[in-house]
């Protein structure tokens, strides 16, 4: 009887590797969503956010009406503090722009002082900078010195620069633009700086 029994035991197992080892796999289809849900409540989400940033912007700029403030048409705001009308020229692509500047949120708590930021020079579109602070320099004359009020999605982003400034987080830069010239005037010169990739 136990003879018998392991016997069909045996069979049965043999007969069960059997099916399972003839069955060709099958892949699985991939789980799709193709309702936009996830699209749509994300921009909706970014809407609610550039929206409430630019009434805390807004209200910084009614705080204070002393400062004429302008609209840039890429989304952020500036006023100058000392504003050259003599000059015509503006920094431009493959220029070297002299800066100095300090970031701030927007309730005036300084982030990173000039003193941590120390002098910059920039080649102008040439570098990697914070998107807002790339299109403001292009703005100002030498010697200026202005204000700029940026909404997160022009200064860091949701990721924020992995150190002082957290994700979403709209800037207040104050920069001063010491000089610029054109690239090939510096690169004739001995000793002169070359273009990084650092912000």
């Amino acid at each position: 009887m136990k003879i018998k029994l392991q016997i069909l035991s045996l069979t049965a197992l043999a007969m069960l590797m059997a099916s399972c080892s003839q069955q060709q796999p099958q892949a699985r289809k991939p789980v799709s969503y193709s309702s936009g849900t996830f699209l749509r409540e994300s921009v909706e989400r970014n809407k609610k956010l550039i929206a409430s940033e630019e009434d805390k912007i807004d209200s910084i700029i009614k705080s204070e009406p002393a400062n004429k403030y302008y609209s840039s048409s890429k989304g952020y705001w500036y006023t100058y503090h000392i504003r050259n009308e003599k000059d015509t020229l503006r920094p431009k692509r493959g220029d070297i722009a002299y800066f100095d500047y300090e970031v701030s949120d927007l309730d005036g708590n300084v982030i990173y002082s000039e003193v941590q930021l120390k002098p910059q020079t920039y080649y102008v579109d040439k570098q990697n900078i914070m998107m807002g602070l790339r299109d403001g320099i292009k703005l100002m004359r030498k010697n200026e010195r202005v204000t700029f009020l940026f909404p997160s999605h022009i200064a860091y982003g949701y990721h924020g620069d992995n150190n002082r400034i957290g994700h979403n987080e709209p800037l207040m830069c104050t920069v001063t633009l010491h000089d610029f010239e054109p690239e090939p005037k510096v690169a004739d010169q001995p000793d002169s700086p070359q273009p990084t990739s650092s912000e």
